[in-house]
């Protein structure tokens, strides 16, 4: 597919922007149904997201900014189209807003009908509408926020000099705050003094509990957003460090912060406030290289290892040398075991550590997976104890093989050497037994616990929905629970057998071109699920098409396809142009049937031509 500079806003393709459709309602707007005539007028950017998805997280910060900028000329509407059966809850999607801070309305759509009417194929995507109703740009991934502005710009230009723009204040809302100790709080620790050390993630604050759980003892930060001495960016992870400080996974910072108890103080250990993108530093000066939302930490084998959800990765930090390095993943989503530096991960956020394993709650994969030292040599392996890929999920206990859950964000190592899973989703405490390859089901009722720590013979489980940490007795029986078991319920794509034309559609922003200084500025990683589903055509590439050879006999699949570009500014009396990064992840399930399509177009960004 030829990659070209994004047309300017009169020459883009004139495509109705179908109705704002979903059965759960509104959000953000006071009570009020909106549709896109109550928006005519305004430049509309639609953001399709779900809340597991890190990516749609990172999108929901890029926008904040263009938000602020244009907030009387650009409508921001969050459409929420759910991958996990919890997501498709209306109080779900109710937390999730304010949980995230999203200041602009949120269309609820738990059947996915607005995202079928625009084709949308991945979380997250955006969409463009100009002020008359059309659709002229569409984005998938990250890091589209300077082109969509740059689009704005012009719309506002164009539709300011025709009489069709429309200013003034938007539609959003705000909803009433509500009075808690902690609000969708998201990681504990205990201390030495016997008491808890909270994130409070949604306040942007460390609050400290006494051995209740419930008294406030005090509050850690400011409340505002910021990368100061006396602020934090919706921190996670906590962990204990060796000398009695507490490092903190401050993760819209991307950065790692330790707070010292006794001193009160705050300091960023790790991290440059920048979010890592594809090509930067992988490992260094712990000061100097960025990092990506690392959502949980723990002390493991004189490291601290961090959970970077941001990048399905795993890295360490050296306190001592006071570096950074990678020490698990790709940056390829999905679930695949072996050496450490050949492994996938799915948004790993949950860390515990358990002698000579740590285990890890992998969010995306819905699975709880282990690292340990590799049989041979001095590297690391990584296996998994359940869980099967990003599509399979649901509640059911037995053999670990079979069993299931629905995205985990913690583990916690038990006494017995079993671990405890904090299955979010699923609202629910399960145990993994490695000794007899078990999973068993230890509390339910618990609204998306995010956590839990030990406290003697109790559990503290931190529910992040109730916002509150909850003490339980381990018990020692299981609690029986009726199976299910859920898959995406994403539509298959009906494509043709034998040969299939993959085209992954990118336009350089207005005034932009690729960055070819260095050699080609385009990355296309192809695989499936199962992998013999592609007879040809996996692997890396620099170009953004191929085609691929799909294997007779295999029926149905899932594609994995990974891209990114990079542009920079197209202007040579530039010195220093800026750059940017655009990449995406696809999981595209397809079903093989006579007379389905003969190609397959994943929007980047811009329009697909031959869509």
């Amino acid at each position: 597919m030829s990659n070209q500079e994004q047309p300017t806003a009169r020459h883009r393709a004139r495509v109705r922007a179908p109705e704002l459709v979903g059965k759960g309602g509104w959000l953000n707007t006071g009570g009020k149904n909106l549709t896109l005539a109550d928006l005519r007028g305004r430049c509309v950017v639609l953001d399709f997201w779900t809340f597991c998805c890190v990516n749609c997280l990172h999108v929901l910060d890029e926008l904040r900014e263009l938000e602020e900028r244009h907030r009387d000329t650009v409508v921001i509407i969050g459409v929420h189209s759910p991958k996990f059966v919890h997501e498709a809850e209306h109080q779900a999607v109710v937390d999730a807003v304010e949980r995230y801070g999203v200041e602009h309305p949120v269309l609820d759509d738990p059947e996915l009908a607005t995202w079928k009417q625009y084709a949308v194929r991945a979380w997250p995507t955006l969409v463009v509408i100009d002020p008359e109703g059309y659709v002229v740009a569409q984005h998938a991934g990250e890091g589209h926020a300077h082109a969509i502005e740059r689009l704005v710009e012009e719309l506002v230009a164009e539709h300011g000099a025709k009489g069709t723009l429309r200013r003034g204040d938007g539609p959003y809302v705000p909803p009433e705050p509500v009075a808690t100790d902690l609000r969708f709080p998201g990681k504990a620790v205990r201390l030495p003094s016997g008491g808890f050390l909270v994130s409070d993630t949604t306040r942007n604050q460390l609050v400290e509990l006494a051995a209740d759980g419930e008294q406030v003892l005090r509050r850690i930060g400011s409340g505002e957003r910021g990368l100061d001495a006396d602020s934090f960016n919706e921190p996670q992870g906590l962990a204990l460090l060796p000398d009695g400080k507490v490092a903190v996974a401050d993760t819209v910072n991307h950065a790692i912060r330790v707070f010292d108890p006794e001193a009160g103080t705050l300091e960023t250990v790790a991290g440059t406030g920048r979010q890592w993108w594809q090509g930067s530093p992988v490992s260094g000066p712990a000061r100097e290289v960025d990092l990506s939302s690392p959502w949980d930490i723990a002390w493991w084998q004189d490291r601290l290892w961090i959970a970077m959800a941001g990048v399905h990765q795993l890295w360490t930090y050296d306190p001592a040398a006071g570096t950074v390095q990678v020490a698990a993943g790709t940056t390829n989503e999905g679930l695949v075991d072996g050496p450490a530096t050949e492994a996938w991960f799915a948004q790993p956020s949950g860390l515990a550590a358990a002698g000579d394993r740590l285990w890890i709650a992998d969010s995306e994969t819905s699975a709880v997976r282990w690292v340990q030292r590799a049989d041979e040599g001095d590297g690391y392996e990584v296996r998994t104890a359940v869980g099967t890929g990003l599509f399979d999920f649901g509640h059911r206990d037995g053999a670990a093989d079979q069993a299931l859950l629905q995205h985990p964000l913690g583990v916690t190592a038990l006494p017995d050497g079993s671990v405890a899973i904090a299955d979010t989703y699923n609202h629910a405490l399960r145990r993994f037994d490695p000794a007899s390859g078990e999973v068993t089901t230890l509390a339910t009722d618990l609204r998306e616990p995010s956590a839990a720590v030990l406290a003697e013979d109790d559990i503290v489980v931190v529910e992040s929905a109730r916002h509150r940490l909850t003490r339980l007795r381990l018990p020692e029986e299981a609690v029986r629970v009726e199976s299910v078991a859920h898959r995406t319920q994403r539509a298959a794509t009906e494509v043709a057998p034998g040969r299939l034309r993959l085209d992954v559609v990118f336009q350089a922003p207005a005034g932009q071109k690729l960055d070819t200084r260095y050699g080609p500025s385009t990355r296309l990683l192809v695989s499936a699920t199962p992998p013999e589903l592609l007879a040809d055509g996996a692997g890396p590439d620099t170009d953004l098409g191929r085609d691929l050879i799909l294997a007779d006999g295999v029926t149905e699949g899932v594609l994995h396809v990974s891209a990114m570009a990079a542009s920079c500014d197209d202007d040579p009396a530039i010195e220093y142009p800026a750059c940017h990064v655009h990449q995406q992840d696809w999981g595209v399930p397809v079903r093989i049937v006579d007379g389905g399509a003969p190609r397959l177009a994943l929007v980047l960004a811009g329009l697909d031509a031959e869509g």
